[in-house]
């Protein structure tokens, strides 16, 4: 096992852990608001697609990730009208959303990309920080990613300040752990849960965009194989907390990148067995740690004022 080598499974393990990183913080903030978007798959599918588009249409990766995010956001929005407005069962929702983001994408995909599902898009490149990427060993897989990789983990850091030291932070957790007390005190709980969930189709949207235009720089059917369920399986692994989901992702990404790697790195495992370990992983994760965690209160409470 050479250096080479650990450094680009550590390379793959970051670059594959960021998507599952950006959906999860976002679906922290819904969560800690008192919604599940259980279809948070069916939001970063419409964000890749989005995205995949709008860099084919206007040849620009910058407007791809524009479209993206607002294909994203307007897909969330029409579940939060369900789950939030008319206060529809969210695990319902969650399911039938990410069956209709999947349809959707399929065939608009069939009907306005070449080649049927896939095509070669401007994508997003990588950017090499002078110096600093030359470090033995974590240079590159440090400082020389994607320059959506570094969008991405400034919102990731952006996105868990306000949500801890700030009282925006403050009255989305209020939302989630006792709406009825926050609606008391004089908090919007309704528009808080809007915007929590709004955030979440940015920040899954902006993961769904990084699969298309950072990764492999074209789309595909169902591109986002189950990212959006791992990214909910880190915010119950993580119990809730910030910088426990961001460790659960990076060991999401450090197992994708076995897939990879692992014949590099001495690791001789059916190949069958490395693919389904992020999610073997996450059922582990999920198992043992929900009984000894606490959820917000009213996480799946739908807020109805006066009742």
């Amino acid at each position: 096992m050479s250096e080479v080598e650990l450094a680009a499974f550590l390379t793959g393990a970051i670059r594959l852990a960021l998507p599952v990183l950006l959906a999860a913080i976002g679906e922290l903030v819904s969560e800690r608001a008192g919604v599940l978007n259980l279809g948070l798959e069916g939001i970063m599918l419409t964000g890749a697609f989005g995205g995949a588009l709008g860099a084919y249409t206007t040849g620009s990766p910058v407007l791809g990730l524009a479209c993206g995010v607002l294909a994203a956001v307007a897909f969330t929005a029409l579940t939060s009208v369900l789950n939030i407005t008319l206060a529809a069962n969210q695990l319902v929702v969650g399911l039938a959303a990410n069956a209709l983001a999947l349809g959707i994408t399929t065939f608009a995909a069939g009907q306005l990309l070449p080649q049927g599902l896939t095509s070669e898009l401007p994508g997003f490149g990588a950017l090499e920080i002078p110096v600093l990427s030359d470090i033995p060993f974590i240079g590159e897989a440090l400082f020389a990613q994607s320059v959506l990789l570094y969008v991405g983990v400034f919102m990731v850091v952006a996105t868990l300040y306000v949500l801890k030291r700030t009282g925006w932070g403050l009255a989305i957790r209020a939302a989630g752990d006792d709406a009825r007390a926050a609606d008391q005190a004089g908090a919007p709980v309704l528009l808080v849960r809007w915007l929590a969930t709004l955030w979440t189709g940015v920040m899954a949207g902006t993961g769904g965009v990084f699969l298309a235009l950072a990764d492999i720089h074209g789309f595909t059917q169902n591109m986002t194989a189950g990212r959006g369920f791992l990214a909910i399986g880190a915010v119950i692994a993580g119990a809730w907390l910030g910088w426990r989901v961001v460790v659960a992702c990076l060991i999401f990404g450090a197992a994708s990148a076995l897939q990879f790697q692992a014949d590099g790195l001495g690791l001789h495992v059916p190949v069958a067995i490395l693919v389904a370990g992020p999610y073997v992983l996450a059922l582990l994760a999920v198992a043992g740690l929900a009984g000894r965690t606490r959820a917000p209160a009213d996480l799946l409470r739908p807020f109805v004022r006066g009742h």
